[in-house]
């Protein structure tokens, strides 16, 4: 493991790089300070640099092209921006290109050095991870094994390794707090609490008491204290969920808590430590609510330090019947229950706007409505099938692999309703991949079009386009 933890710290402005040496020195960090930003590009070639402080506004190369540049490079760096001019547009690109936190000259020097000591903290229990070898994703409740739930899970885990904030995206249904519970079981909090909060299901005037707590007689009914929920995870996680839902005035007092890892409940004049990790998670674009006014961009940035998108069900179709059995099995215990084939084929094929909570609720209605022992068609509700009904199979031209290859190109993309990005995703290819094998087939496509078109054959899917039979 390295003695120090190493700042760079560019910024092209002398006084305050010294400023810095001052309230750094008795600070256990190792602080490197440049004034150029080319030289700096290069010392990162040199030194084991474990945290950028890096400035929005230099001559010549600009702090946000430089940031472009060590992200790029350095996929792991941590970098924090520091400005005097930084608005809600800076602060926003600057966390696209991975910035983890953005803080305004002049900084506090307690700010300052309280957000070091965290991030300092998250380097520790990397390095301590190194040590031990690369940890494997353990997770049960996550079920998926597409080529992008597996890239989700190995996320999963290297970002548990810290105790950066976490914000996790994706529509509703998708299992977010699934995957909040998957950081904190992997986590080093992993023996402590996990306290999920619906933000959207606790009326606005008990949300305070709810979170913070409150004193006996804070408020009417107010008979005992209570410790609030964000007390009741310290040491563990704290889940938010439906963030985007949380009123501006409890953003405010949220926000305090991150910042001084303390809360005050309703009626108290006293202030509480707490250790606690926040995970939150919306089906909201939190980005464009900064932007109308709705969501406090500093509790963002915090927020959203790291993020996860969740994919929807129809960008994973090849973890449906694994997703099947998993709520069978659960739902059915006493007895050994399966699917029919065909059954199994409208899921697979059907859109699912309610993402995965909606397919555990077709499997709970399907047992209780089942006539044999296995799941038919007939047991699926009717949107599915009719759904499905216009569905036309797509079958291979000749024997040759390169039909076989063609044909699972054809149903990646009927599943997907011509979708190229989910298509490329189902199949575990690139969309560049996909572009390439449908411009190699593309003499094999011609063939069986003009041949369909000669038999009055209406089982191909194919658009009204011969050099576009895709409609891509």
């Amino acid at each position: 493991m390295e003695d120090k933890f190493t700042i760079l710290a560019i910024d092209d402005d002398p006084a305050l790089l010294r400023s810095l040496k001052r309230i750094l020195s008795p600070e256990p960090y190792r602080l490197i300070t440049n004034t150029d930003p080319e030289q700096a590009l290069s010392l990162l070639e040199k030194e084991n640099v474990s945290l950028v402080l890096l400035d929005l506004k230099m001559p010549g190369r600009g702090g946000m092209a430089l940031l472009r540049d060590i992200t790029s490079l350095y996929l792991d760096m941590t970098v924090i921006m520091l400005t005097g001019h930084g608005g809600v547009r800076e602060a926003v690109e600057a966390t696209k290109l991975g910035a983890a936190d953005f803080l305004e000259k002049p900084c506090p020097p307690d700010i300052l050095c309280q957000r070091l000591a965290t991030y300092h903290a998250i380097w520790q229990q990397r390095q301590q991870k190194k040590t031990k070898g690369k940890q494997a994703f353990s997770y049960s409740g996550l079920i998926g094994e597409s080529p992008v739930m597996q890239e989700l899970k190995s996320l999963i885990v290297r970002v548990a390794t810290s105790d950066a904030t976490v914000l996790i995206l994706g529509e509703s249904g998708t299992g977010k707090e699934l995957v909040a519970r998957a950081v904190h079981h992997h986590s080093v909090r992993s023996q402590k609490p996990f306290i999920p909060v619906d933000c959207a299901a606790i009326s606005e005037n008990m949300l305070e008491s709810e979170l913070f707590g409150h004193e006996k007689g804070a408020f009417t009914g107010a008979d005992k204290p209570t410790v609030g929920l964000i007390r009741a995870a310290d040491g563990g996680t704290l889940f938010l969920d439906e963030i985007g839902e949380l009123p501006l005035i409890m953003q405010a007092k949220l926000l305090r808590t991150l910042q001084e890892f303390e809360v005050r409940p309703v009626g108290s004049t006293t202030t509480y430590p707490v250790d606690i990790r926040i995970i939150a998670a919306t089906n909201r674009n939190l980005a464009q609510d900064v932007s109308n006014g709705g969501f406090r961009s500093d509790l963002f940035y915090r927020l959203s330090a790291i993020s996860l998108e969740l994919p929807c069900l129809k960008e994973r179709i090849y973890d449906i019947p694994l997703l099947v059995r998993h709520f069978i099995d659960r739902l059915c215990r006493e007895n050994h229950l399966d699917i029919t084939r065909e059954a199994l084929q409208l899921l697979e094929y059907y859109s699912w706007p309610g993402n995965v909570r909606e397919l555990e609720n077709v499997i709970r209605r399907a047992i209780a409505l089942k006539e044999d022992e296995r799941i038919g068609v007939a047991d699926l509700p009717a949107t599915i099938v009719i759904e499905n009904s216009n569905t036309t199979v797509i079958r291979p031209i000749d024997d040759s692999l390169a039909s076989y290859e063609l044909l699972a190109l054809q149903n990646a993309l009927a599943k997907t309703d011509n979708n190229r990005r989910q298509a490329a995703a189902l199949l575990g290819i690139g969309e560049a991949t996909l572009y390439r094998k449908l411009k190699q087939f593309e003499s094999l496509i011609m063939r069986d079009s003009t041949v369909s078109a000669s038999q009055g054959d209406s089982s191909q899917v194919f658009s009204s386009n011969p050099r576009n039979p895709f409609g891509l």
